[in-house]
């Protein structure tokens, strides 16, 4: 029977949550993780991926527009069309878009400005193995770190997206209430992260894993790790015992 998952980090040139995520899956989820350059042309044995956030390439020409020709990132995209488990943090939601993984795309921040702060979402479904271990409506208290954050998408994605439950985050004040008051970003109906259709594919702005710790203030983002990582044991056992 296997007993834990294994991770990939990807790092791209300018990555600097990398080290981050990584800290987080290995030393506080205790799970087999490792770096995986951006050169490389193959993601070897993992059950799941991570894109960290960061400014990879200088964020130019267009953020994550660049990291999405990355070597390494054709076997991701076959890794997720293939069902593997692939979440993008920040930036790495900006390149999940970039590369066709997700619908819509990030731009700037509606008021220009970069923004860093602590800030509140709402899980929106709890019904994906992203968010199995919070309760649909739970309120989390998360990091942002970004410029380019907010989301948007046309009409007709975002009724697809309303449809098949594909907005898993929005953002909110501590006691769930939407507003434009608490969207730090301008972002389409205050949507903080969304899913794939086949729902193996997760990106969100918010950095789960700066909040792991009571050290650090906060740690609803290990929730998430907990739900992604029971989900891929659960599979993995599962297949184990056929």
């Amino acid at each position: 029977m296997k007993e834990q998952a294994r991770a990939a980090v990807i790092v791209f040139p300018g990555s600097n949550c990398d080290h981050d995520a990584f800290f987080a899956l290995r030393k506080i989820m205790g799970i087999d993780t490792r770096f995986v350059w951006h050169k490389e042309e193959s993601l070897g044995e993992t059950d799941l991926v991570i894109l960290p956030g960061g400014f990879s390439y200088g964020d130019y020409l267009r953020c994550g527009a660049i990291a999405r020709f990355s070597p390494i990132m054709k076997d991701v995209i076959n890794f997720a069309r293939n069902g593997g488990v692939v979440t993008g943090i920040c930036n790495g939601f900006q390149v999940l878009c970039e590369a066709g993984l997700l619908p819509g795309a990030l731009v700037r921040n509606e008021h220009l400005r970069f923004v860093c702060k602590d800030v509140y979402i709402r899980v929106e479904n709890n019904d994906t193995r992203f968010t199995s271990q919070c309760s649909e409506g739970e309120v989390l208290k998360i990091s942002v770190a970004h410029g380019d954050g907010n989301y948007i998408i046309d009409a007709e994605g975002l009724e697809e997206l309303k449809k098949n439950r594909q907005i898993v985050f929005r953002y909110s004040d501590e006691n769930g209430e939407i507003s434009d008051a608490v969207n730090p970003n301008g972002s389409l109906e205050n949507i903080a992260g969304i899913v794939n259709r086949e729902g193996n594919v997760l990106g969100m702005m918010p950095h789960p894993e700066r909040a792991m710790e009571d050290l650090l203030g906060k740690r609803d983002g290990k929730k998430i790790f907990e739900s992604v990582i029971n989900s891929i044991i659960q599979v993995n056992n599962y297949i184990s015992a056929e």
